[in-house]
């Protein structure tokens, strides 16, 4: 007789290739390196804007992503993920920095941090199973509109020559990756562009006309804040919107990578590792930070980084290029890096989804759940408002949809020995399913007894439980007798523990 082997289940969660595959392979740590110097240009204007959003030094963004690019490196859940300063979080701690001053600031942030860990341990991760497809098409879509937009003021008001620059690092971008794929199209075109902006003397905006670069490393930085209820109440509404919103776009973001590379990543892991990384930030002085969603795609999709190396690697580029090399950075033209974000934008698009072909075959609904997850983003600037808005939306045209599919049939058999009504109830029944039950019935020119069979349907809140209640309470006030049958366990358990304790009828 053959005996079956037990093999092991392929670990879902492992990373391919590994850190170690990709250090002894020279192809892949070359493409890895690349790409987080790619990436690590690309945060340097972006920390710097986002610092300015906030109302802080532009060294507190700077070092706000390096502290976090490396930290998540190691403790993040996702890898080649990036984690930096991001504008959404600088709108929601902005008006500490202003009316509190620094040192309420940077408590917020490490408060944010532990929120996020605290969530992150009781599984707030699980919660992403629960956004829908539409709406994670919708964050998509949202996410390639606000990319492009954010380009748009430094393409406006600009010299002419902007424009042909933008255009030159684009086509290279678009012409590099079908001639070769060893060195990364945007690092090419960041290059290029720089080297004919300098050997021409061409007067365009760079990197060192968005703000001064730090010329020294980040320190340690306690806050001097009273460690009592009143501070408490002051920063923590601030810290759990910031714990809240970045957790949402961090794990709406690993989700979008985990479908790009076709892997799977471990959110709650993720959700912990991004609040001991803000909460590193914030020892450090900086503003804190989440997933950001435009570099991760440089990394991911431009560059192919697959593994940590490339995260880590972006923040150690990034501390080596604003400190040690602050002066060849400032250089580099804004056009470049323009350059590289529209061609993230045109990638990170779902094209598919907007196709005429497809928005006939899909449902209104869900469509509808998508253009309003679009327009309140792009509107709001904030990812995790519009996929939260995107998210009830689904919600209520699911309910109003399943309430739908609820029937009623009504039959009356001859020679009876007791003159019954036999009622079947067919479907899911809840709360917004179950108020019009209670109409379905005949109660006054109905028969002496009455069945009503649930084999068909299934109770799932205590709404139905109270319909049920009265449904059978006005048969009683007509002198006639409802009996229910044929719920299936789960039903009846409801059914007994509740039946006849909701006040219904009264």
């Amino acid at each position: 007789m053959a005996i079956a082997q037990k093999t092991d289940a392929p670990d879902r969660y492992r990373a391919d290739p590994s850190v170690m595959t990709a250090l002894r392979t020279p192809r892949l740590l070359t493409r890895e390196v690349l790409a987080g110097l790619v990436v690590a240009m690309a945060l340097i204007p972006e920390a710097i804007s986002f610092s300015i959003i906030a109302g802080v030094d532009p060294r507190v963004g700077l070092f706000s992503s390096f502290v976090m690019a490396v930290s998540i490196a190691f403790l993040g859940g996702r890898p080649a993920m990036i984690t930096a300063a991001t504008g959404a979080i600088a709108l929601v701690i902005a008006p500490v920095a202003r009316e509190y001053g620094m040192e309420y600031f940077i408590a917020t942030v490490i408060l944010a941090g532990i929120f996020q860990v605290v969530l992150g341990v009781i599984g707030v991760a699980k919660l992403m199973r629960f956004i829908p497809r539409s709406v994670m098409v919708g964050f998509v879509n949202a996410l390639a509109i606000l990319i492009f937009t954010a380009q748009l003021p430094h393409l406006i008001g600009v010299p002419w020559l902007v424009y042909p620059l933008v255009a030159v690092g684009i086509l290279i971008m678009v012409v590099m990756p079908r001639l070769t794929k060893v060195v990364p199209a945007p690092l090419v075109a960041i290059v290029l562009i720089t080297v004919a902006v300098v050997t021409m003397a061409i007067a365009v905006p760079t990197v060192g006309d968005q703000g001064e670069l730090p010329r020294s490393l980040p320190e340690l930085f306690i806050p001097d804040v009273p460690l009592n209820w009143e501070t408490f109440q002051i920063i923590a509404p601030y810290a759990l919107a910031m714990a809240l919103v970045g957790l949402l776009e961090s794990l709406m973001t690993a989700k979008l990578v985990d479908e790009i590379t076709d892997t799977h990543s471990r959110k709650t892991r993720e959700a912990w590792g991004q609040g001991v990384a803000n909460m590193l930030s914030g020892l450090f002085g900086g503003m804190g930070g989440c997933a950001i969603i435009g570099q991760t795609m440089i990394n991911v999709k431009a560059s192919g980084a697959r593994t940590r190396i490339s995260t880590f690697l972006a923040g150690v580029f990034l501390l080596i290029l604003v400190v040690g090399l602050g002066d060849v950075v400032s250089i580099i033209p804004m056009a470049a890096l323009v350059a590289v974000m529209i061609m993230v934008s045109v990638a990170t698009l779902d094209w598919h989804s907007i196709r005429p072909s497809t928005l006939k075959r899909m449902p209104k609904s869900e469509t509808g759940v998508m253009v309003a997850t679009v327009v309140i983003v792009v509107i709001t600037h904030n990812l995790a408002i519009g996929v939260i808005a995107g998210v009830i939306l689904a919600m209520v045209l699911f309910a109003r949809r399943v309430a739908h599919f609820v029937s009623v049939e009504r039959t009356v058999p001859e020679g009876e020995t007791v003159p019954t009504a036999y009622y079947v109830v067919t479907g899911e029944l809840f709360f917004a399913s179950s108020n019009d039950l209670t109409t379905q019935f005949e109660y006054a020119d109905d028969q002496e007894r009455v069945v009503i069979d649930m084999s068909n349907s299934h109770i799932w809140d205590a709404s139905t439980v109270a319909a049920l209640d009265a449904i059978t309470t006005k048969y009683e006030q007509h002198g006639k007798r409802a009996v229910i049958m044929g719920l299936n366990e789960a039903s009846t358990s409801i059914h007994a523990r509740l039946g006849g304790q909701l006040g219904a009828g009264h």
